[in-house]
């Protein structure tokens, strides 16, 4: 059974930084699947912020580029999302997802399989 479990998340003032976490495990596809971060705020639907293939490439929401970077270490079999310049925007639940590589990446995510429970990301201005 795939498990996806997510840690780092907080409370942190405007423009301070935050890196969340991401473990995987029970995936039986070696390194052959994709990582996203998502987020939802209150009242707000779930959006894509960013997303990473099996060997690195990555893609971004506009409203997070610059700002964040997302990476993976594929012995550790972790995700992570490095968080800069934090502003009262970003607060929202913080998901990771996961989902085997296909040969492209997407943040929608109707295009994700496996879903972690959460950690809360509060920017206070």
């Amino acid at each position: 059974q795939v498990q996806l479990v997510e840690s780092g998340g907080g409370s942190v003032q405007a423009g301070g930084s935050l890196r969340l976490s991401c473990a995987v495990s029970g995936y039986t596809y070696n390194n052959n699947y994709r990582m996203a971060w998502f987020r939802q705020a209150p009242g707000k639907e779930r959006e894509g912020v960013a997303a990473i293939s099996n060997v690195g490439g990555t893609t971004y929401a506009d409203s997070v580029k610059g700002r964040f970077t997302i990476s993976r270490d594929n012995p550790k079999k972790t995700t992570y999302l490095q968080m800069d310049s934090l502003g009262p925007e970003d607060t929202a639940m913080y998901y990771c997802a996961a989902a085997p590589w296909l040969g492209y990446l997407k943040l929608s995510p109707s295009g994700y399989n496996y879903w972690g429970q959460g950690t809360q990301v509060t920017v206070s201005s």
